[in-house]
């Protein structure tokens, strides 16, 4: 695979400071039951990497140490580590908000059959894949089969009150281009899959995330491969907007890989870019020292954020 960091490196991204510390987003590991071309973490079923029990058992230290409010959970599939569940349960006794950034076809795969219902249960909020509402388009990004999967957990997630109006189950779905484009503006994007995933399925669900691409792993080397990378820089820096500097999600989140290091976001830390303030940070550091004002590690990629309406884990940054 090629490597994109030195491609990214030399940057001329303004200089961005942290706010206070909101999201802990923890990446338990990269093992995952799929292999999207897009995955910027290169996971799949064939990684090993998975976060021990000493780090989960910090991870909830530091959520309750720091009284922090969210803890977003990524992978991989972050439902395939043993200790999903307790991590889960023990964050939700804190007060924590806990988020599932779930590929939708994990509920099919071996001892999950409980998952949806356990998530409801704990009022996990769901963050969900759904590249596109066709079966062509989907399939193409991600795999045969998986449109259908996803279809089903959507509807079982429906039957469980997950995206319904008068439901606390909050269930929100991602969109990403499949190449190297913008992805389209937000708002009327969402309506088109609301009319869509409404009328052909009877689905129902809160908001719609469009994410820009970024040109580093998996995406990056594709690029790079095709002759496409520079072009696709290019056309991230010619639609930069300062307005989007603000909302970014670096500002208030640090992003903790499956060994405990820190980063400034999960693009960040699969550059090996990590937070600058400390010499080798690492998680048990957030019990000791307090990050606000320090400088956010930059480069190139950080354009995927800033392009256009802006792109972070939450969606576009302007509405």
């Amino acid at each position: 695979m090629h490597a994109t960091l030195p491609l990214l490196e030399i940057s001329d991204f303004p200089l961005i400071r942290r706010s206070k510390l909101e999201t802990l987003q923890v990446n338990l590991g990269y093992k995952c039951n799929q292999r999207c071309l897009h995955c910027h973490v290169n996971a799949g079923p064939t990684r090993t990497e998975m976060m021990d029990d000493a780090h989960i058992d910090l991870v909830l230290e530091v959520l309750e140490s720091l009284e922090i409010k969210t803890l977003d959970l990524t992978g991989g599939a972050p439902e395939l580590h043993s200790r999903f569940r307790d991590l889960v349960v023990r964050a939700r006794q804190l007060g924590v908000k806990v988020i599932d950034r779930c590929n939708l076809t994990i509920l099919f795969e071996p001892n999950q059959d409980s998952l949806a219902e356990f998530l409801a249960e704990q009022n996990v909020e769901i963050v969900a894949s759904m590249p596109c509402y066709s079966v062509t388009n989907v399939d193409k990004q991600r795999g045969d089969g998986v449109f259908d999967k996803s279809i089903a957990a959507l509807q079982r997630f429906n039957q469980l009150g997950y995206g319904k109006a008068d439901s606390t189950r909050i269930l929100n779905l991602v969109f990403n281009p499949q190449g190297p484009t913008l992805p389209p503006e937000q708002q009327a994007l969402e309506q088109d899959y609301k009319r869509e995933l409404k009328v052909q399925f009877g689905i129902e669900f809160n908001q719609l995330f469009v994410l820009a691409n970024m040109p580093i792993q998996r995406f990056g080397s594709t690029l790079i491969s095709k002759g496409q990378f520079h072009g696709y820089m290019d056309l991230l820096k010619a639609n930069y907007d300062s307005n989007n500097l603000a909302g970014l999600m670096c500002r208030s989140m640090v992003s903790v890989d499956w060994q405990g290091q820190l980063s400034d976001c999960d693009f960040n830390q699969q550059l090996n870019m990590p937070i600058q303030a400390l010499a080798k940070p690492h998680l048990r550091d957030l019990l000791q020292t307090d990050l606000v004002g320090d400088y956010i590690a930059v480069a190139d990629h950080c354009y995927g954020c800033t392009a256009g309406q802006g792109s972070s884990c939450g969606g576009a940054l302007l509405a």
